[in-house]
């Protein structure tokens, strides 16, 4: 059934969210500010425009925000997406969101501040997007799981060593710590999904899944070698960038931050300890021989202006860096990204559209990722009041053949289940199982009593 859907703001978020929205097939309005903007997106898409400031309450009215299932306040301004978002929530609608990127508003996120406001939900693209780069460097075999349960379950393909803890061993026998379990397992070109007796061998790859806290210790069961060092250079003062520094703190990492502003590096040095700041410019030939970039692991250009993190990323690479990241903002450019030698990019736009399509998707099952070449399937489920499974221990709950309830998220929770677990009404559901398993979930665990 369609929803209902009302964005402020049709800049590079607005616009791209309403990309997403649309296309989903929902009941779309947009306001805007800048009629060129609207005259914009009137060509581009087939959807309800309404001129005006998104905090007006005449406004807000104008386009029914009292039968808004969700609204979207997405402007440039995190004040007036904060207002927008509150006054919706005051005048009828069911759901509201705000988009934000300062840290101050961002923090608030699950304080009582925020419930008061009546904001359900604040994206923060660039913190969404830093966590996502982190990801990928910590872990480069992740496998992306949407954000689920905010990053706090890692999943990972990992290649079993000559000298795992694990080797030879069925996973009954492993000692796995709690929080942490085997997905699947791919052997000589066929692959499956693990139970008990499934046994490990040397250069078997196993599909992990775990709370992040505990991947680290789950990870050294399978591969006896430590993480390799990695040497990081950073281009960028921006909260992106501060964010970045900080879910990259580890041993692993070595990382240095260059920042052109003497204050904002002396303010940014502050906050950051583990990392070392250098007020200079990396861009700067001098610069970037003196203080040897070309010997980077990873150059990530986090900056404000796409140009100069594209350009910034062409000459590391050049230069000898290993692998060069780039933020871009201007989904324009992302064809171009391939020509300079720019190994990734991340678009934080692309981030909050992610985000705004979970909303929308009001399927009680959705198909998160696939594991080893089709085996098995992620998904995620929620779990109905309606439910026949709800109030009962995993135990006791019969799932579709060889699928098994990896995580299990509850409100700000997340945890890998044991059998004894119940399940309640609102819990989130990670489960791993063959494909085409979505009814038999949606009748387990969205379907009603009977």
């Amino acid at each position: 059934m369609p929803l209902n859907v009302i964005i402020a703001g049709a800049g590079e978020v607005g616009r791209h969210a309403a990309e997403v929205v649309s296309l989903a097939g929902h009941n779309l309005t947009v306001i805007e500010l800048s009629e060129q903007k609207l005259r914009s997106l009137d060509e581009s898409l087939d959807v309800r425009t309404v001129h005006g400031n998104c905090t007006h309450l005449n406004i807000l009215k104008e386009v029914g925000v009292e039968h808004c299932d969700l609204m979207i306040a997405a402007t440039r301004t995190d004040e007036i997406n904060m207002l927008c978002a509150a006054m919706a929530k005051i005048a009828g609608a069911k759901k509201t969101v705000a988009r934000v990127h300062h840290s101050a508003f961002f923090n608030l996120r699950d304080s009582d501040d925020s419930r008061r406001l009546g904001i359900d939900l604040m994206i923060c693209p660039e913190y969404q997007t830093a966590l996502e780069i982190a990801r990928v460097l910590r872990n480069p075999g992740a496998i992306a799981l949407e954000d689920f349960a905010r990053g706090k379950i890692a999943m990972q393909r990992l290649t079993v060593d000559d000298r795992a803890l694990a080797l030879n061993k069925t996973l009954a026998q492993i000692e796995l710590p709690s929080g942490a379990r085997v997905a699947t397992v791919e052997r000589g070109g066929g692959a499956l999904i693990a139970n008990a007796e499934t046994k490990i061998e040397q250069g078997d790859i196993v599909t992990l899944i775990g709370e992040q806290d505990r991947f680290e210790i789950a990870r050294k069961v399978f591969q006896k070698g430590k993480a390799k060092h990695q040497n990081v250079v950073i281009m960028g003062g921006t909260a992106m960038a501060v964010w970045l520094c900080r879910a990259l703190k580890s041993r692993i990492f070595s990382v240095r931050l260059f920042v052109r502003n003497r204050v904002r590096a002396e303010e940014v040095a502050a906050k950051l300890g583990h990392v070392t700041v250098v007020t200079a410019d990396p861009t700067d030939p001098l610069i970037f021989e003196e203080e040897k970039i070309g010997g980077a692991d990873v150059f990530l250009a986090v900056d404000a202006d796409d140009e100069r993190n594209m350009l910034a990323c062409a000459q590391a690479k050049s230069l000898g860096a290993k692998t060069c990241i780039a933020v871009i903002q201007h989904l324009t450019y992302m064809h171009l990204l391939e020509h300079v030698g720019i190994d990734r990019a991340f678009s934080p736009h692309a981030v909050a559209a992610r985000v705004i399509l979970k909303l929308v998707d009001a399927k009680p099952v959705r198909s998160l990722a696939t594991l080893a070449d089709g085996v098995a399937d992620v998904y995620e489920v929620d779990a109905k009041s309606s439910a026949k499974t709800v109030g009962h221990e995993l135990r006791n709950i019969k799932l579709p053949g060889g699928a098994m309830i990896a995580a299990v998220q509850r409100e700000d929770t997340v945890r890998v289940p044991v059998a004894g677990d119940n399940i309640l009404a609102g819990d989130k559901l990670l489960v791993i199982g063959p494909r085409g398993i979505d009814q038999d979930l949606s009748r387990l665990f969205a379907g009603r009593k009977k």
